[in-house]
This record gives structure tokens, C-alpha cells and sequence, in this order.
């Protein structure tokens, strides 16, 4: 379903990893504050804010570890990446050149890791890999991931196509509700009892 009027301009917008994420978690989220500009209430969203305070506090862990066995050659550190073709952004902790005349993105998690590589911390890694594409035409492959909690443990994952189509099927879905399709709720109703835009969404 799609509204009758929109002021969206997809070309005056970029979307970021954490607006994909919350697109991701429910649509309707998206269509409320983005679409609508309906305002949130950020005490009612301890997921979001807590993420925003582990992003903060990482920037002060140690960030030693043995490059050595990455094969990296050099790095760029805290970089603005942008994708002109996906309308996407973002800042990423490392850009890594490796041996293999490949680039990698490299981010840090104030997070222990539990044997789980959350499809959350993949997708921003990806949008990141098609960014650095873009930016500096030269292939991604991996990524990588540094979990500060658990002594600065990295985790290396490859780069997939299957994964990458799905990814930007739902950069295009974001876009089609910015322009006013309403899509469907969540499936997952325990993720509306704290939501703050659980009392006017249509269920």
C-alpha cells in the first residue's frame, strides 16, 4: 500500500548501517519515523541507545592486535565511506589493504563473542564492503570483526554474493518505503511491546 503523497527524494538521502538494521528489525519503524516523521521516544528504545554508548566507549579500548596475520599492508583509520549507486553511508573504524591487493573493513564490538556472528554486525560489514568497492574500485572479500570483550578476538568472514543480493534488495525496499509504501508489521509481536510507535501501528 502506498500513501497518496510523498516529499521523499531519494537522491537527497543516503542511508546509513543502523537505519538498515532498524529497517530490518521492522519495517514499520521505518515508516513511522522516517516516512512520517512521526518522533520516537528514545527511552523506550534501550537497544538502540545501548548500542549508541558501545560505540562511544569502544573508541577507548586497546585496539593492539597482530596485523601481521591478516597480511595487512596499510590501513585507513575511522574513514567516511559512501556508495553513490545504493544511496548508502557510513564511518568505518579501519580500512584494511591487504597483501592480495584487496581491501577489507575492519570493525570494532565492545562485545563478547559467543560463537554467533549476528546477522546485524554482517549486513553493516557488507554495506561497508560495497562502499569501499565503489570508493576505491577494488575488491572486498572478507571482513573483519574485532570483539574487544574477548581480548581483542578477531573474527574473519568472507564476502558472498547471495548475501550481498539480499542486502541490496532490502536498500531498495527501504527506499520504496521512504517513499511511502506501508509495509507489512513484524512477524515477530514480541518486538512491538516496547516499541514507541506500538499504540498507532495498525496490526
Amino acid at each position: 500500500m502506498k500513501s497518496s503523497q510523498s516529499f521523499f527524494n531519494e537522491f537527497d538521502y543516503y542511508i546509513t548501517p543502523s537505519e538498515l538494521i532498524e529497517f530490518n528489525y521492522c519495517k514499520r519503524f521505518t515508516y513511522y519515523m522516517k516516512c512520517l516523521n512521526v518522533p520516537q521516544f528514545e527511552e523506550n528504545r534501550f537497544k538502540v541507545q545501548k548500542g549508541k554508548e558501545i560505540h562511544s566507549k569502544k573508541e577507548n579500548e586497546n585496539k593492539q592486535y597482530l596485523r601481521k596475520k591478516l597480511g595487512v599492508i596499510d590501513k585507513k583509520i575511522n574513514v567516511d565511506l559512501y556508495s553513490e549507486k545504493y544511496k548508502i553511508k557510513g564511518i568505518v573504524d579501519e580500512v584494511l589493504t591487504l597483501s592480495d591487493n584487496t581491501m577489507a573493513p575492519l570493525d570494532y564490538k565492545f562485545a563478547k563473542f559467543d560463537d554467533v556472528l549476528y546477522k546485524t554486525y554482517k549486513n553493516q560489514m557488507l554495506m561497508y564492503s560495497i562502499m569501499i568497492e565503489e570508493m576505491y574500485n577494488c575488491k572486498v572479500n572478507k571482513c573483519f570483526l574485532v570483539y574487544t570483550r574477548s581480548s581483542n578476538l578477531i573474527k574473519e568472514f568472507n564476502v558472498e554474493e547471495k548475501e550481498l543480493k539480499k542486502l541490496k534488495k532490502d536498500i531498495r525496499d527501504y527506499f520504496k518505503v521512504m517513499e511511502g509504501y506501508f509495509p507489512k508489521a513484524t512477524s515477530s509481536k514480541a518486538r512491538c511491546i516496547d516499541c514507541c510507535y506500538r499504540n498507532i501501528c495498525i496490526k
